[in-house]
């Protein structure tokens, strides 16, 4: 039998893009052919995987008091435009309905491009008292945004699955302390779980949430230099509660409008995350958790054995780890070995058991990790205790790996002299500098150097003053430049 031979993967690290779309086609993630622009079809692989991600954040926000509700698609056109700063930031990138049927609607509805403006006239109806709050709910939802750039599937789209949060609190104090609970929910899933590091950055003023008071993001390294905005946190204040007639009697009997706060979790964006952070020449790498086939077993069949006894010793060992709730699949189709490790390498599978007549004899088998590509023979005993430990290993290596490489991507710039080396070196960094937080000053520099933007402040520093690298300004912050999707 030839065995078939497929053409390898572009370099990730010089051709992101080409290597990125060969594995979205190959490893039947997403498909981009549906015929609308910005619009991505997930395919069952990649469902599965988008599901098991989104089945880590549902949790982690229920333990932390959040209820999931669901709101329509729909928003009418007069709720939209209630908050001014909140429509001048959305308008010219929202989705418009104008007829059902044949027949003109009375009032456009725009497609939810966000949720604030459809969730708070009903929050006016349940929230009355102090005794209602704090009110903590999320949907998981699809969104709908008429992006004018580039479209590139996950990345950035017109429509795209993500998970908002919007609570409500009697003071700001607790509403600011929500937005510091949603940073160590982010935390625990994305950084702990699925082993992605994020610069958790506070946006500048001119760089906030229409209608926030304050923003703050979280922001990833992809593998060709640029950041990747995964998610956002806002505290509103009250101006959400206001426009909209949210008032609560609080304990002495007075009226007031709510602190709220909302909290966007950009899923399409983290699944494209784990693909470019953690892949590889061979395909997809994923985490054991999220992986939707966790361990294959593929037989090696020799000439002259008795290979029906390879196929029940196989069976035996995937029946034990399906009963310990392992996804586990026995592939003993007519596929050559060849085809089937570079299948479920392509797809991350976390484990592969390779089982042939030493195995057999031995009472063993060999497993080969799909993280550090080495296999190691154990006896069959021992094999549900280590696929528990290793797969506590490959999360970590992976955490390790992408953890080095945001860190390397970081320098410290003091001078414009020295930032415009950089930058004609086409060096792939994130720059860490001294910025005075004026719109202009921002303006310029994305002008003059090539798409290097200004991300915001790092949450995690003490409040440190300089001059600004651009235009000498004294009393600038920290904050950092980078280019961005």
């Amino acid at each position: 039998m030839t065995e078939k031979v497929e053409a390898s993967l572009p370099d990730k690290e010089k051709n992101m893009s080409e290597w990125y779309t060969e594995i979205l086609e190959r490893g039947e993630v997403v498909d981009i052919r549906y015929g609308v622009k910005g619009f991505i079809v997930y395919r069952p692989f990649g469902m599965e995987i988008m599901k098991n991600i989104i089945k880590l954040y549902e949790e982690e926000l229920e333990k932390t008091g959040h209820r999931p509700f669901l709101f329509p698609v729909v928003i009418p056109e007069r709720n939209l435009r209630k908050e001014k700063e909140h429509i001048k930031g959305f308008e010219g990138e929202v989705f418009w309905i104008e007829k059902g049927g044949h027949t003109p609607l009375e009032e456009r509805l725009a497609l939810r491009p966000t949720s604030e403006t459809a969730i708070y006239p009903l929050y006016s109806l349940w929230l009355k008292s102090y005794r209602d709050l704090p009110f903590k709910a999320y949907q998981t939802v699809t969104v709908y945004r008429y992006e004018t750039k580039a479209t590139r599937p996950l990345l950035r789209g017109r429509e795209f699955l993500w998970i908002e949060t919007h609570n409500v609190y009697t003071t700001g104090e607790e509403a600011r302390a929500q937005t510091r609970e949603d940073a160590e929910i982010f935390w625990e899933v994305t950084y702990k779980k699925l082993g992605i590091p994020f610069l958790h950055i506070r946006r500048e003023e001119y760089d906030k949430f229409p209608g926030a008071v304050e923003t703050y993001a979280f922001d990833t390294l992809m593998p060709d230099g640029r950041v990747l905005q995964i998610g956002t946190t806002h505290y509103l204040g009250t101006n959400f509660t206001k426009v909209f007639d949210v008032i609560i009697h609080d304990e002495k009997g007075d009226q007031k409008h709510p602190h709220s706060t909302c909290f966007g979790i950009g899923l399409s964006r983290i699944l494209a995350s784990i693909l470019l952070i953690h892949g590889d020449e061979y395909g997809m790498v994923l985490p054991f958790e999220i992986a939707p086939l966790q361990v294959v077993i593929i037989p090696i069949y020799k000439t002259g054995f008795d290979n029906e006894a390879i196929d029940n010793y196989c069976m035996e060992i995937r029946d034990k780890l399906a009963e310990e709730g392992i996804k586990v699949v026995f592939d003993n189709t007519d596929k050559s070995p060849g085809e089937k490790y570079y299948y479920y390498d392509m797809r991350g599978v976390p484990f592969r058991i390779e089982i042939g007549p030493r195995e057999y004899q031995n009472n063993t088998v060999t497993v080969f990790r799909r993280d550090i590509r080495k296999r190691e023979t154990i006896d069959k005993e021992e094999l549900l205790n280590y696929i528990r430990e290793k797969s506590k290993d490959i999360l970590e290596t992976l955490r390790k790996r992408a953890e080095e490489r945001l860190a390397n991507a970081i320098v410290e710039v003091r001078t414009r002299e020295e930032l415009m080396k950089y930058v004609k070196e086409d060096r792939r960094r994130i720059f860490k500098v001294y910025f005075c937080g004026k719109e202009e000053c921002a303006k310029e520099i994305k002008n003059e150097l090539g798409g290097y933007e200004t991300r915001g402040i790092p949450t995690d520093e003490e409040d440190k003053r300089g001059k600004c690298i651009w235009c000498g300004s004294e009393d600038a912050h920290i904050a950092y430049l980078a280019k961005a999707y």
